[in-house]
Parts: structure tokens; sequence; C-alpha cells
């Protein structure tokens, strides 16, 4: 079982490797891919985006072209509890993160600075938001559907549904279905707007059927609604 922090550049050859770590590890490409394959993800990896692989996750990887990948090994003992996969794009943040990490690379007798980079990044796994979870707060007022969303974290749809539910205790439905109640109700509540209206906004087709699904998730009707809480 790994005890150190190890960062390091590291070249991936064409030969189908199985296995899986005590340690977690974040794969930052520098040049070139690697296939890569969890029991959650089947993706080609590319300077374009950064993967975590959480401690014992088995996977199956190999690269068929020249590559060049800056690897960080994380002593289980340094990440949160439960961690999972994390497909992220290289955004400012992840790029930041990398650059520090290179420098790191180059200056190897500071360890307490890669140890101190080490527990941001592990806070980092702690406190992001899968990129699904975030469309949907961004995009509920919307009609989405599951295999777009599991398509966003590379999950087939059948797993994406059960991965949903432990992330947030809520079926995705659930999860949406909320959401959007509350937004009617909050524009039911401090706006003017004709019922027609935030059907719209809601992305119903007609005031028919945003009535049904309203009175389906809070048991009135949206005129109801709107009058009693005048009082």
């Amino acid at each position: 079982m790994s005890t150190a922090i190890v960062c390091e550049k590291r070249i991936y050859n064409e030969v189908v490797t199985s296995h899986h770590h005590t340690h977690g590890q974040f794969l930052f490409p520098l040049h070139g891919s690697m296939d890569l394959k969890t029991d959650n993800h089947k993706i080609k990896l590319t300077p374009e985006n950064c993967f975590y692989l959480a401690p014992y996750t088995d996977h199956v990887f190999h690269s068929v072209e020249r590559n060049e990948f800056l690897v960080l090994d994380i002593p289980e003992r340094m990440l949160p509890e439960k961690t999972g996969d994390m497909y992220e794009n290289m955004d400012e943040s992840w790029s930041a993160v990398k650059y520090l990490l290179m420098e790191e690379v180059k200056n190897a007798e500071n360890p307490a600075a890669l140890g101190n980079l080490t527990n941001y990044i592990a806070n980092k796994i702690r406190t992001a938001t899968p990129p699904s979870i975030e469309y949907i707060n961004k995009n509920f007022r919307q009609q989405l559907n599951l295999e777009t969303l599991a398509q966003i974290e590379n999950y087939h749809p059948s797993y994406y549904s059960k991965w949903f539910k432990k992330q947030t205790g809520k079926s995705v439905k659930e999860y949406i279905n909320k959401l959007r109640r509350e937004e009617a109700e909050y524009m039911l509540t401090v706006t003017d707007w004709s019922v027609t209206r935030i059907a719209g906004e809601m992305d119903f087709e007609n005031i028919s059927s945003f009535t049904r699904w309203f009175v389906k998730n809070t048991g009135v009707t949206p005129h109801i609604f709107r009058e009693l809480k005048k009082w």
C-alpha cells in the first residue's frame, strides 16, 4: 500500500493493462492520449481533460501513440471517504493545478510544498460538483432526459440512475421535479406573470400540461397556490 505522495511524468504503451491501486490517482495528459476504461467510464483521455481514479477502481488502459502524462498518486489517508471517478475539463482551475504540479516535479527538494498542493487537490475532489448535476442546476427549467445527463458523465443510463441516487439521495426525476416545483412556486409568489407565461418559462408546451404537473407535485392548481400565498 502506497503511503507516499508521488508526482512524476509517465509514458504509457500499447500493451493493454488491467489493475487497480490502493491510492487515488490524477492523470494530466501533457501530449498524446490514452484509452481508459473503468466500470463507469470509457474514454480517450487527451490534454483537453484530466481524470481522477479513486482507490481500488479496476481500470484497463493503453495508448497507441506517443504520449506523456503528469501523474499524481495520492495516498488513501489524504483522500475524502468514498471518492468516485472524476472526468474533468481542463479549465482554468485544473490548468493552474497542472502547472503547479509541474513546478513541483522540477523542484522535488521541497516535499512540504507538494504535500500542501496535494491536500488542496484532495479538497477539490471532496467539493467538486459532478458536471451533470451542475448542468441540471443551471438548466432545470428545460425538459431534460436521462440519456443526455448520463452522457455528460460518460455513464450508461442505467448505472447513472444508481450513481445519481447515491450522490443526491433522490432519483433524477425527484431531483429535477423539486427544482422545477420550487422555481414555479417562486414565480407564482413573487411575480405577477400569468400562469401561461410561467408555463412557457418552465418549458411546458401549454398551460394544461403545466397545470397537471403542478397539481401532481403540489396538490393544488397554480391559481389556487397563488391565491393561498396572498394570505
